[in-house]
């Protein structure tokens, strides 16, 4: 599975943005897909993921319901729109696709929100 990341650039705080990560490969639709940030001198951190089967969907605690994840199976893709961003929400964002022990991942896009 190859990944590629999109959607990020500048937005005001308050703002919306939405970030897609596109699939090749036909075993897609068995991969739980999910979401990483990783900000200027921190660690990456957990931000969403979808389960491949029923699609369940699981964030992190800092999301309060401000980012939303979907998956469209037919067309490979994992999107995440983010809204009411926070300058705390500046970061590198990675798609990562995983099944087992086997994990891959996208290359980053670059989220900025100003204040």
């Amino acid at each position: 599975v190859q990944l590629q990341a999109s959607g990020g650039g500048l937005v005001q705080a308050g703002g919306s943005r939405r970030l897609s990560c596109s699939a090749s490969g036909r075993a897609f639709i068995n991969y739980t897909v999910a979401w990483f940030r990783q900000a200027p001198g921190k660690e990456r951190e957990f931000v969403s993921a979808v389960k491949y089967g029923v699609g369940t969907t699981y964030y992190g605690d800092f999301v309060k319901g401000r980012f939303t994840i979907s998956r469209n199976n037919a067309r490979k893709t994992v999107s995440l729109q983010m809204n009411s961003l926070e300058p705390d929400d500046t970061a590198v964002y990675y798609c990562n696709a995983k099944r087992g022990l086997t994990a891959y991942w996208g290359q980053g896009t670059q989220v900025t929100v100003s204040s």
